[in-house]
């Protein structure tokens, strides 16, 4: 059975995979792929799939949704009021006036730097999306940009630098390792601004390559449109200030609480944030919106589909990590040539794209592995930011919550919002770890 096992993991691991990029939703190909994996390392189907524990399936699910349907509630909320009033075109038109309509270039690079100051703000990626991507709408269709490259500004903003890069980002995947290594938020502060500044690089170089290759082809905004999502059109607009005022809010208060607060406020900070957010929506854009009530049910709704489908692809991650045929993997990784930290990459790596979550696969990898590699001597500065940026490299694969979640705002699928974002992502973390690895590995 252990040979088999082993398999079994590949095989599942390419089923889930192999039906999500095929269109097949992840409540479909989540199930099926878990099946096949208990099946051929001769687990208990009935106890795996419907027990309550976080090891089995619906357990993880469960547990997946208590702790983060808030965040997704919360954010899909506040995202359709500003999306409704119009708030989110009175800022993209302002961003126009000040950057001009003569360079998309430059406005991708604004949407860029917007994400990075929400998640460097203490801003989960997720609710980053449903605040970003709203915004983004208006100025790619005034610009003509094809949407499907909403994904690299995107990405490059939430799930690089400030997910598991820059020291001192309140990303929980900066916070997992402290718990196991007494490292601080600020680990390998020099080598990783030096891994920072090479992922910004090469994700800016690789986004204007790919920009002007899409406008090479004549491609338009409307070119990878696949939803029939309502447009609305010629209404009255908020000013600016009101306008941005919400998304300031939930800014500010997410930082200061993140610094100054104590252990309560830190914990809970971004639940009070979103809902000052909306409060201040409703009171500012309350003539801008002709239905508040159906706009709060929208934003209610919207945020059902993306909460259960990333909790679908953890669930399944789980039910993998606790497959007998995984043990096998994560023992040959552990003695792969190249040294501790090359098989830390790629361990952190592979539980980052089998689970589609960076956090999950840190939360995996601290408590079980963290000794071993401080026994073979690596400062825990270096094996905290190594494993961050590890967890990092495959972080959206197609099956991945993030992912789902983002085709599903954006109204994107597989086929035409997948390949630039993974590319993006996971090219600018392989070159931050190069990175990493070098300096790191000469100053600690």
């Amino acid at each position: 059975m252990g040979l088999l096992g082993t398999i079994g993991v590949f095989v599942g691991i390419a089923i889930i995979i192999f039906l999500s990029a095929k269109g097949v939703h992840i409540t479909i190909a989540a199930p099926v792929a878990t099946l096949v994996i208990l099946l051929m390392n001769g687990m208990d189907i009935m106890g795996t799939m419907l027990g309550s524990e976080p090891s089995n399936f619906m357990g993880s699910l469960g547990n997946y949704v208590t702790n983060y349907f808030a965040i997704f509630l919360l954010g899909s909320i506040l995202a359709k009021l500003m999306e409704t009033s119009g708030a989110t075109v009175s800022i993209a038109d302002t961003i126009l006036s000040k950057i001009g309509e003569d360079n998309p270039f430059l406005v991708m690079v604004a949407i860029f730097v917007i994400s990075v100051i929400l998640t460097y703000g203490g801003i989960s990626l997720f609710v980053a999306m449903f605040a970003v991507i709203p915004l983004a709408r208006p100025l790619f269709k005034k610009m003509d940009i094809s949407w499907h490259l909403i994904q690299l500004p995107v990405w490059l903003g939430i799930a690089t630098i400030t997910m598991t890069m820059l020291p001192g980002t309140p990303a929980i995947q900066n916070v997992i390792p402290m718990q196991y290594l007494g490292t601080t938020l600020t680990a390998a502060a020099i080598p990783s601004i030096l891994a920072s500044i090479g992922a910004v690089t090469f994700g800016l170089i690789y986004m204007k390559i790919t920009l002007e290759r899409s406008i090479a082809k004549g491609d338009t905004y409307a070119t990878y449109i696949t939803e029939d999502g309502e447009e609305v059109e010629e209404q009255d607009l908020p000013a600016f200030l009101p306008s941005i005022i919400p998304l300031l809010v939930v800014v500010v208060m997410a930082i200061s609480g993140s610094v100054f607060g104590n252990e309560y406020i830190q914990a809970n900070i971004i639940y009070f944030a979103l809902l000052l957010g909306i409060l201040l929506s409703v009171v500012l854009f309350y003539n801008y919106i002709p239905d508040i009530g159906k706009a709060l049910s929208q934003g209610g709704l919207g945020s059902i589909g993306p909460i259960f489908a990333t909790a679908l692809a953890v669930a399944f991650g789980a039910v993998v990590m606790g497959a007998p045929g995984f043990q096998t993997i994560s023992d040959a990784i552990l003695k792969m040539p190249g040294g501790p930290l090359v098989s830390l990459t790629v361990l952190t790596a592979l539980m980052s794209g089998i689970t589609g979550s960076s956090s999950g696969a840190l939360g995996i990898v601290m408590p079980a592995y963290a000794e071993h590699y401080l026994a073979a001597g690596l400062a825990p500065e270096l094996i905290h930011r190594v494993a961050a940026i590890g967890s990092n490299i495959l972080t959206v694969p197609p099956h991945g919550g993030a992912m789902i979640t983002f085709l599903s705002i954006a109204g994107l699928n597989h086929k035409n919002g997948f390949k630039e974002g993974f590319i993006i992502v996971t090219g600018s973390a392989i070159v931050a770890q190069i990175i990493m690895v070098v300096v790191g590995g000469l100053m600690l």
